[in-house]
């Protein structure tokens, strides 16, 4: 039995601590829940962590005084952070801690940066999306004219800063922390393939940010985790 145990929810953040266990190569449990007809997660997700969100990381052992219990951590950049120092002694998919170092500055400026700034744009744009699906017929156009003044004033900006960012850095390097892939290109994925979806961004304008999602989805760790924990779907 492995000490590790990830509670998945599809079609969710979750996916990147699937794809980075798979990439480390680590003995791990894997328990996958479908999102509710509201699009949420289960409330079964509330008996292994009170914030009911995926993904958990149940990790046997941390407490000192029950070691055969587990410990619950939640929050992908926590989680990235633990498995980095408890398994990527080695270093391949993190830079050591160097704050004179470009790389690790660069390393960690993304992992902060996909959280911090990418994502929230995406998600006010699903959220605004879903109130427009789930609005009665009388409202509807309402809901659809609120949802178009806020992507127009400010949810396209946003996204589109981001990717710009992402496609000049992607344009003079092969991964976000330089040319060796690392657990902030986990990180970013998901923001990029989130952005992707759809129509998909232009071809020429995200050429760089477009070959390197196909270098990401083209990794044997992404394709045993989409295997594992179904293809991403937004």
């Amino acid at each position: 039995m492995s000490d590790l145990h990830l509670h998945h929810l599809q079609k969710s953040r979750s996916f990147r601590i699937l794809w980075l266990l798979e990439e480390l190569g680590v003995p791990y449990q894997l328990t996958s829940y479908e999102r509710n007809k509201s699009f949420l997660a289960p409330k079964s997700l509330e008996r292994i962590h009170p914030v009911g969100k995926s993904p958990i990381l149940e990790v046997k052992g941390l407490d000192p005084k029950h070691p055969d219990n587990s410990t619950a951590l939640i929050e992908s950049g926590h989680i990235i952070d633990y498995l980095m120092a408890k398994y990527d002694t080695n270093y391949e998919l993190h830079p050591k801690t160097d704050a004179d170092d470009a790389a690790w500055r660069d390393y960690d400026f993304w992992m902060h940066y996909a959280e911090a700034s990418a994502m929230p744009a995406l998600v006010m744009r699903l959220v605004f999306s879903k109130v427009v699906e789930r609005s009665p017929a009388l409202i509807k156009p309402i809901a659809k004219g609120i949802r178009k003044q806020v992507e127009a004033s400010m949810i396209t900006k946003n996204v589109n800063n981001s990717l710009e960012l992402v496609e000049q850095t992607l344009s003079s390097n092969q991964f976000f922390a330089g040319s060796e892939f690392t657990a902030a290109d986990i990180q970013m994925a998901f923001f990029v393939e989130a952005a992707n979806s759809g129509a998909g961004l232009d071809e020429v304008r995200y050429t760089s940010t477009l070959n390197w999602l196909k270098r990401c989805q083209g990794r044997p760790a992404y394709k045993a985790a989409v295997a594992k924990g179904g293809k991403l779907e937004f």
